[in-house]
Order: structure tokens, then C-alpha cells, then sequence
């Protein structure tokens, strides 16, 4: 499929709709007034007529071709890129039949949108009928959307100007899942760097202890995420979260999250250490209760294993867990989601995150011979199925985000029991509190609500380059200091 361009650059947000039709694919793109291909293209675009613009999309595919054009005055207040993106979701819906429930909304944050509605003082039927006419978008992803944003408004408003949360991440894990995309190592290879990757991580925290405690910054959750952090032994991650202790102020601290993550790398002694060094929320990801799925994604444990880490979890005083499962994994069916989602509720973890897969670039399954089995999946079954029993079971959903190339144009939802929901991944979503970042392929997010900034600052993704460039790396710190001082 090629896109050609003529007389506009709006190569990111078409290509995204592109792939609510045609997802997991690569676009050849074209800067031209004129077409060469006789199929397979879409030609988007804007010409001038005098005082007018005239807005146009040809798209040829699966032997069918859909012609849509809108007049606009250049004196009117439009979004050229919103109304090509209208047209083209027109024409492919024609030709493939497929109508995406989140309409033309691309984006990962919808609920910041219906958060900003909310805050300009509309009623729920209003954005209702806005969402519906300027985005296409249905009734039954607006409400999922505008209950997340009930639950967080009350969270939202806890949040003080001073605050920050810390993230720490740990990139290796014990293997890599077939629909990984995340920058990380299996232990075995990365084995021989993770002594030096520790001793640099901990003068990271305590570099970055120093600039928040100069900016008067006070911590409010930490979550460290990865990776698997408990792919570490138990004297590593006790070394790392002491470090934390001994230079941060933790008196503030409202929550402490580690993702216990894979069954296979839990042990009573690892879950012991994290519970004595002050973790209040742990993650015990599933991901799914089949173990021939289990198998197929190339998590090496099975179900059995995950239950007992959940008990051993329970039985050591974890009175927050999280579980994590995808919608759409290869060989999975709607009749065994069904059963995971079943089994989870039976457990009734605090937290439940229902993901959608996403198959990404980087990840081996963009390059698996089943690919185009799996985009078949029954993945949007499977999410209606979780959010109605969910629903039922008394969870509520608290935060939700959407990725590129995501089965069926759907979403990642993260559910919770009234009064347990995870204030750091509400904080990340909505962007309303800044996130100092620490480790390899770490990013800090700098936010300053009043002047409406946002700024980021990224460490090197790899723990190699990590190690090598880290002096370099610290400098870049700097910049957080310099962004407090524009505030100022």
C-alpha cells in the first residue's frame, strides 16, 4: 500500500488511521502532485481554490476505489488534518467494511480528552454527541472512556504542585515474550551486566535524589517497572531499593509498586525483601490462564506457578496486587479468555489490567508465520467479555490507554476495587504530575501544569550504552533543574 501526498505532510496521523483498516503494516510513502500505482494506494490532498481549500482522498484497495472531498474556507477555524483523517476513515470504512469503535481518535490518551470536556463544563450527553459527530467515535468506547475519567477525577485533584514520582526501571527478564517490544534482556545474556548496571542505577537515584530535594520536589509513588525486576536476585533488588531509602524523603510517599511481573521469577525470599523495604503494590502478571498459550508466547511458566506466587503474595501481606492479562495472544480462543478472566475473579486481586495486543515492530511476532492468524482473533469479544464481567464482579476502570497497531482498534484497560487503584499509572496517562525516570531505556516526564509544559528527557535504551555513555547520561539531568527554573 503506498500513500501519496500532495500539498500537505500529515504523514503520521494518516498513517495511523491507515492502520485502523490495515493494521501491522508498512506504508511506502510519497511526496507527489501525482499518482504512478494503479491500485493499492491512497492519494490525500489539499489544494487551494482562491479563498478555499479543497480537501480530497482517493483510495484504491482490495480492487475498490472510494473518492471523498470537502470545501473549506481558509478564513474558518478547521483542522485540516482532523477532516482528511474524516475523509479517509469514509472511504476505507466503504471499502473494507470495517468501522473501528474508537472512530478517528489515534491518539493513547482519549480520556485526557474527555477530561478537558468535562473540565469546560460539559454534560455527558454533550460529549456524547461531539465525540459521535467529530470523531466518529461509538457510544460504547465514550462511556468506558468518560467512567475512567469519573473514577480518576477524584484521584486527580489529590495531586499537589510539588509532588513527583519516581520510576526505576529494570530491563532484563528471564526470556523475551513473543509480543515484546520493550527494550530488555533475558538474564542470560545480560547476566554479566548487571552488577555494574546496579552500581550505576543506584548513582542515578542518588543524583536524582539531589536535584529533587534542591527543586523542593516532594515523592509521591514510585513504581519500578521494566523488564522484570524480579529477575534480580533478592540481594540486588534490596540494594537498590535501600539506596532509594537512604536518599529520598520518603514521608510523603503514597504508594510503592514493583511489577513481581512472571511466576517464574517470584520466590518467597524476593517477595519478602520487596515487602520489608517498603513495597506496597505488587504486580503478578498472568497474562493468561492456558498453559498451551503460555507456551505459544514463550512465557516459560505455567499457570499452577502463577496461582501459587499470587498465594505466596496474599499469605505474605500484600493487600494490593495487580494482574495483568492480553486480549488476543496466539492460540488463545474467546472460550479460554473467558476461563482466565473467570479464574482471575475468583481470585479477586485488587487490580486487574485487561491489554489488547499489540503487535509492534520490534517484537518477534511482527515476523512470525502466524501473524495473520492472529489478527483474526477474537480480540474484541474478548475485551466486551472482561469489561461486562468486570463490571459485575464490582471493579471499576480507572485508567486506559491505546497503542499502535492494537487488534481490532481496541484499548488496555486497567480495572481496580473502589479505593485500590494505582495513582502512579493515573499520573503517567494523564500526564498531571511529573515522573523522574531512572535505568536504561528509562524516560522522565517534566510537567508543569500551570504553564501547560511538558518536556522529556531520555536515557539511553540499551543497558550496554547505559553503562558506557553514563556520565554522559547524568549530565542530561541538568535539564530537570532547568526546567523548574522556566517555571519559575
Amino acid at each position: 500500500m503506498t500513500l501519496v501526498f500532495s500539498g500537505n505532510e500529515y504523514k503520521y496521523e494518516i498513517e495511523g488511521i491507515m492502520k485502523l483498516f490495515i493494521p501491522a503494516t508498512r506504508f511506502k510513502t510519497v511526496f507527489s502532485d501525482t499518482v504512478e500505482e494503479d491500485k493499492d494506494f491512497v492519494f490525500i490532498s489539499v489544494k487551494e481554490h482562491d479563498e478555499q481549500l479543497l480537501l480530497s482522498i482517493t483510495a484504491d484497495h482490495l480492487g475498490k476505489r472510494e473518492v471523498r472531498e470537502q470545501l473549506v474556507l481558509k478564513a474558518d477555524d478547521f483542522d485540516a488534518e482532523l477532516l482528511l483523517s474524516k475523509l479517509l476513515y469514509r472511504a476505507m470504512s466503504e471499502i473494507t467494511g470495517i468501522k473501528p469503535k474508537w472512530g478517528v481518535m489515534t491518539g493513547v490518551r482519549p480520556v485526557k480528552r474527555v477530561n478537558r470536556y468535562i473540565d469546560a463544563g460539559l454534560e455527558y450527553q454533550q460529549i456524547k454527541e461531539l465525540f459521535k459527530r467529530e470523531y466518529y467515535c461509538s457510544e460504547e468506547k465514550l462511556d468506558i472512556a468518560y467512567r475512567t475519567a469519573q473514577v480518576q477525577r477524584k484521584i486527580m485533584g489529590t495531586v499537589k504542585e510539588d509532588s513527583f514520582s519516581l520510576y526505576v526501571n529494570i530491563p532484563f527478564c528471564p526470556t523475551r515474550c513473543s509480543y515484546c517490544s520493550f527494550i530488555s534482556q533475558t538474564i542470560d545474556s545480560g547476566k554479566k551486566l548487571i552488577p555494574d548496571y546496579i552500581k550505576l542505577l543506584s548513582r542515578e537515584l542518588e543524583y536524582t535524589a539531589e536535584i529533587s530535594q534542591r527543586l523542593g520536589l516532594k515523592l509521591d509513588t514510585i513504581y519500578f517497572g521494566g523488564g522484570t525486576p524480579t529477575s534480580l536476585e533478592p540481594s540486588q533488588l534490596e540494594s537498590i531499593m535501600q539506596t532509594i531509602e537512604k536518599s529520598f524523603d520518603l514521608s510523603t510517599l503514597r504508594e510503592y509498586t514493583i511489577e513481581a511481573g512472571r511466576a517464574d521469577t517470584i520466590t518467597m525470599e524476593k517477595l519478602e525483601t520487596i515487602k520489608r523495604n517498603g513495597c506496597t503494590r505488587i504486580s503478578v502478571n498472568p497474562q493468561t490462564l492456558n498453559d498451551k498459550v503460555l507456551e505459544a508466547i514463550g512465557r516459560r511458566h505455567t499457570s499452577e506457578q502463577f496461582y501459587k506466587a499470587f498465594s505466596l503474595a496474599r499469605e505474605l501481606g500484600f493487600d494490593c496486587i495487580n494482574t495483568d492479562i492480553i486480549a488476543g495472544l496466539p492460540t488463545d480462543t474467546l472460550d479460554s479468555f473467558e476461563r482466565t478472566i473467570e479464574g482471575l475473579i475468583a481470585l479477586e486481586p485488587e487490580n486487574i489490567t485487561v491489554h489488547t495486543l499489540s503487535i509492534k515492530r520490534a517484537a518477534d511476532l511482527n515476523y512470525a508465520e502466524n501473524k495473520g492468524e492472529v489478527l483474526k482473533n477474537s480480540s474484541a469479544d474478548m475485551v466486551d467479555y472482561a469489561s461486562l464481567r468486570l463490571t459485575e464482579s464490582g471493579y471499576q476502570p480507572y485508567y486506559l490507554y491505546r497503542q499502535k497497531n492494537m487488534l481490532d482498534n481496541l484499548e488496555n484497560i486497567g480495572w481496580s476495587k473502589s479505593g485500590m487503584e494505582s495513582l502512579y499509572n493515573i499520573f503517567i496517562m494523564e500526564e498531571i504530575q511529573t515522573i523522574l525516570a531512572v535505568g536504561a531505556g528509562a524516560s522522565s516526564k517534566l510537567v508543569d501544569l500551570k504553564g501547560k509544559r511538558l518536556d522529556r528527557i531520555f536515557n539511553y535504551k540499551h543497558p550496554l550504552e547505559y553503562i558506557k555513555h553514563f556520565d554522559i547520561m547524568l549530565e542530561k539531568k541538568k535539564e530537570i533543574a532547568d526546567f523548574y527554573a522556566k517555571e519559575k
